[in-house]
C-alpha cells in the first residue's frame, strides 16, 4: 500500500536564489483529496502540479500559492478532486519554474473498499520526541538531540503512514513567547537535513505535547496557546484542528479500516495537584466527544493518539494516573459502551512500552509508548503492573503498525526498532 515512492538523492528546488528548503510533505490522504505542505526559505510563489501515473495528460496545476513572513513562508495546498485508489505524481512549481527530479514524489488515495473487498494491507511508524540540537539556544553542556538517522531508518521500513505522538518540536526558552520564536523554532526542525528524506516520501499527521504546546509540563493557563495551535496548523497538514463542539487541537479520520482520534492533552489541562478543581487532562467536551466517536467507529483498530500515557498505573510525572477522576471516567465509559479495539499510542516517557489492561468481560485495551526518537533516554521510576513483559526498551526507538488479515479477521502487529534499524520485538493483536 505505498502511498509515496522514495528518492534517491535530496531535491534541490532553486529558482531565483530560493531554495524550498523543507518538504513537500504529504498530509493523510482522503479517497479524493490529499494535502500537500511545503515551505520557503523567504518570500516565494509555488504552486503544485499533479497527474495520475498512468494518464500523464490529465495533469492539473493548483493555483499559485504566495508565501509570506507571518506564516513563516509555510504553504499547505489542497489536491481535488481526486480519483480514489489512485497513485499521483506530482512536482512542485516555484516562482514559474517547475523543479523536477528524476523520480517524481508520488501520493495514492484511498481506495473505496468498504461493501467491495477486503480491506488492504498497510503500515504506520511512529515516534515522539524528537530533539534537533542548535548550540546557540541548547542547554550548556552534552547536546540533547542525536541519532538523527533514525529518520532514514523510519523511511527504510517504508510506512504508508507517519504518526508524530508529540514532543515533535523542542521550544526553547526564547522560542515560546513569540510568534516569531515558535516559527523559528518549527522552521529549524523542519529544515533539519536528515528529516528530509522522511517528509518526502510517506504522508504525516500529528498530535501535540508540552514541548509543542509552549512551557515544559504546560497546562490550560499558557497565555500562548492560541498561537501555538495556529502555528501547528501551519507545519501540520492534519485533516482539522477542532472538533464538534471541541475547541482544541483535534482531528480524526479513517485510514481503510483503523480509525485515528488524535486528541489535546494541553488545552484543557488542570494539572495534578490543583486545590480547587479537579485535574483533568481532556475536559469534559473533548471526552464526551470522544466516547462518542468511539462509540460510533465500526473500525477493528480505534488509535487513540495522546502526548502521555494512559493505561500506567503509576501516578507519576504526566501519566494520566496522576488524574484519576478523568481517567477513571475515561475508562469506566469505554466499557460500559461496550467499544471494542481501543488502541492507545502515547509518547512524553522517553521509554517505549506496552501496557495492557484486561476488562471484566474479556476485551482489552492496550497503551503502546513509543519513545523517543532523537531525544535522551530515561528508565522508568514506577512499577507498571500491567507492563508487558519484554516490552520496556530503553534506547532510542520507533515503531509500526502493520494491518494485515481478511475482513473480521484483521491482525495489528506491532514493531519497535531501534535507531539503527534493527527490530528490538514485536507483537500480534488479533481483532477482537
Amino acid at each position: 500500500m505505498k502511498k509515496i515512492s522514495g528518492l534517491a538523492v535530496l531535491l534541490a528546488f532553486v529558482a531565483q536564489g530560493q531554495r524550498l528548503i523543507s518538504g513537500p510533505m504529504a498530509g493523510p490522504p482522503d479517497l479524493m483529496e490529499t494535502a500537500i505542505w511545503l515551505q520557503c526559505n523567504g518570500p516565494c510563489d509555488a504552486a503544485i502540479t499533479y497527474w495520475p501515473e498512468d494518464a500523464p495528460e490529465e495533469r492539473r496545476t493548483t493555483p499559485v500559492m504566495s508565501s509570506n513572513a507571518h506564516d513563516g513562508h509555510a504553504l499547505t495546498f489542497r489536491l481535488g478532486p481526486l480519483t480514489p485508489g489512485t497513485t499521483y505524481r506530482y512536482d512542485v512549481v516555484l516562482n514559474d519554474t517547475s523543479r523536477s527530479s528524476e523520480e517524481s514524489l508520488r501520493f495514492t488515495t484511498q481506495s473505496i473498499w468498504k461493501h467491495r473487498t477486503d480491506p488492504p494491507p498497510f503500515s504506520i511508524a511512529l515516534g515522539s520526541c524528537a530533539y534537533i540540537n542548535e548550540p546557540a539556544y541548547d542547554r550548556p553542556g552534552r547536546p540533547y538531540g542525536d541519532s538523527l538517522g533514525i529518520f532514514d531508518r523510519i523511511a527504510d521500513s517504508d510506512p504508508d503512514l507517519m504518526l508524530w505522538l508529540g514532543d515533535n518540536v523542542y521550544l526553547r526558552e526564547p522560542d515560546r513567547g513569540s510568534r516569531s520564536g515558535f516559527l523559528h523554532r518549527y522552521t529549524h526542525t523542519r529544515s533539519t537535513p536528515e528529516m528530509q528524506r522522511l517528509l518526502r516520501t510517506t504522508a504525516h499527521c500529528a498530535i501535540w505535547d508540552d514541548h509543542d504546546f509552549g512551557p515544559n509540563d504546560g497546562d490550560g493557563s499558557f497565555i500562548g496557546s492560541a498561537m501555538s495551535r495556529e502555528v501547528f496548523g501551519l507545519f501540520w497538514p492534519n485533516p482539522t484542528t477542532s472538533a464538534p463542539g471541541v475547541d482544541a487541537n483535534v482531528t480524526a479520520f479513517s485510514y481503510y479500516d483503523a480509525d485515528l482520534f488524535l486528541l489535546d492533552d494541553r488545552t484543557f489541562r488542570i494539572r495534578a495537584g490543583a486545590r480547587t478543581e479537579d485535574p483533568q487532562l481532556l475536559g469534559q467536551a473533548q471526552l464526551d466527544w470522544l466516547i462518542r466517536a468511539l462509540r460510533y467507529s465500526d473500525a477493528p483498530f480505534k488509535l487513540v493518539a495522546l502526548g502521555g500515557q494512559v493505561l500506567n498505573p503509576g501516578a507519576v510525572f504526566e501519566n494520566y494516573s496522576t488524574m484519576k477522576k478523568e481517567r477513571d471516567e475515561l475508562l469506566r465509559r469505554i466499557e460500559k459502551e461496550g467499544i471494542r479495539g481501543v488502541v492507545f499510542l502515547t509518547g512524553d516517557r522517553h521509554f517505549t512500552e506496552l501496557t495492557d489492561l484486561r476488562l471484566p468481560d474479556g476485551r482489552v485495551i492496550h497503551d503502546l509508548t513509543c519513545s523517543p526518537l532523537t531525544s535522551g533516554t530515561y528508565a522508568p521510576v514506577e512499577e507498571n503492573t500491567l507492563l508487558v513483559p519484554g516490552t520496556l526498551v530503553q534506547r532510542r526507538n520507533f515503531g509500526t503498525l502493520g494491518f494485515t488479515g481478511k475482513k473480521n479477521e484483521r491482525v495489528m502487529t506491532i514493531r519497535v526498532f531501534s535507531n539503527e534499524g534493527d527490530l528490538l520485538w514485536e507483537r500480534a493483536i488479533p481483532q477482537e
